[in-house]
């Protein structure tokens, strides 16, 4: 044990002399930084030899190429991700200002800010620590820019930058799902709000056959109006909910026939059903459109899976426990 603690020592001090000395060499010090990635099952070790800050430096080195930022601060996300004390170490208000710097400046490219993001949405995690600066940063309010940016431009953009601004959407969207909430942060889900106006106008106007981006939409807003009363009036003022409810009811008849339809059927009642849940005036508004024989239509599609049964079941029981009936 101690002769592979002390080669693996050895091998991390060396691929850390690469990268402090190889700067012109650029492509040497990405495979430095995939290195340090691949064999850092010890990131306490990197950590007390100063790797994890020295990876951080050269995350916003002036003199370093893109490239190689990209990978550090892909390399941090990681180590992040695997270790709490790495995590803890890197979430302070000055990476969260860095973060935040990268993604408002229009010259950087779309892969850095995506990795600029992911290593963001990391850092907020299950962290209340991390969810509190990344509002006091405007992390927050720039993701969520980008996350409106984005839909309201949906049309103009894919066809025209598809792979990385959906790369960038998607880590953007679950990001915004960290900072509100696991653990639920009500201030971070009163900011969201601000999103509903234009999911609204997204989800009528496009296909619900982009499965992909509709269902981060979808946990977008279940997870902005999870236990938040306020959130769910909100949603349900701007529209959202009405909306949400009347594509279950175009799809939910054809979950026998059609296994898309039954998919986007099971997350559209997921989402409803945290649209409502602790909240009856909404949940009786919902059964009012005559949703409970759609559900209950739902329920017996062949194309339901075993696990997606018990979400089906509980928006049912939110619409006839709030109405106070069952509707056939």
């Amino acid at each position: 044990f101690v002769s592979t603690k002390v080669a693996k020592t050895t091998d991390l001090r060396l691929l850390l002399e690469c990268l402090k000395f190889q700067m012109k060499c650029p492509d040497l010090q990405k495979q430095a930084l995939l290195t340090i990635h691949s064999i850092c099952d010890n990131v306490d070790l990197l950590r007390e030899l100063g790797g994890v800050a020295f990876v951080y430096n050269l995350s916003k080195s002036s003199v370093v190429h893109s490239d190689v930022k990209e990978t550090a601060l892909f390399t941090l996300g990681t180590l992040a991700e695997a270790n709490v004390f790495c995590k803890d170490s890197l979430c302070r208000k000055e990476t969260f200002a860095d973060l935040a710097g990268w993604l408002i400046k229009e010259d950087v490219p779309l892969t850095q800010k995506r990795v600029s993001v992911y290593l963001l949405s990391v850092l907020v995690a299950n962290n209340k620590l991390g969810q509190s600066l990344a509002q006091s940063t405007g992390c927050l309010d720039i993701l969520l820019a980008l996350f409106r940016y984005v839909l309201y431009h949906f049309n103009s953009i894919y066809f025209s930058n598809a792979a990385h601004t959906y790369q960038l959407w998607a880590s953007v969207s679950s990001a915004l799902c960290g900072c509100v909430n696991n653990p639920q942060n009500e201030e971070g889900q009163r900011v969201c709000v601000a999103a509903f106006p234009i999911i609204k106008i997204w989800l009528k106007q496009i296909a619900l056959e982009r499965t992909e981006i509709f269902q981060s939409v979808c946990s977008f807003i279940a997870m902005t109006v999870a236990n938040n009363c306020y959130a769910q009036e909100s949603f349900s003022a701007s529209g959202g909910l009405e909306t949400l409810t009347l594509s279950l009811l175009r799809l939910a008849p054809a979950a026998d026939m059609n296994l898309l339809s039954c998919q986007l059927s099971v997350t559209i009642s997921k989402t409803l059903s945290a649209c409502v849940t602790y909240n009856s005036a909404l949940a009786s508004g919902l059964a009012q459109y005559g949703i409970v024989a759609n559900l209950f239509s739902l329920l017996a599609s062949p194309n339901l899976l075993p696990e997606d049964r018990l979400s089906v079941l509980l928006t049912l029981s939110h619409c006839t426990e709030a109405s106070g009936k069952t509707e056939l």
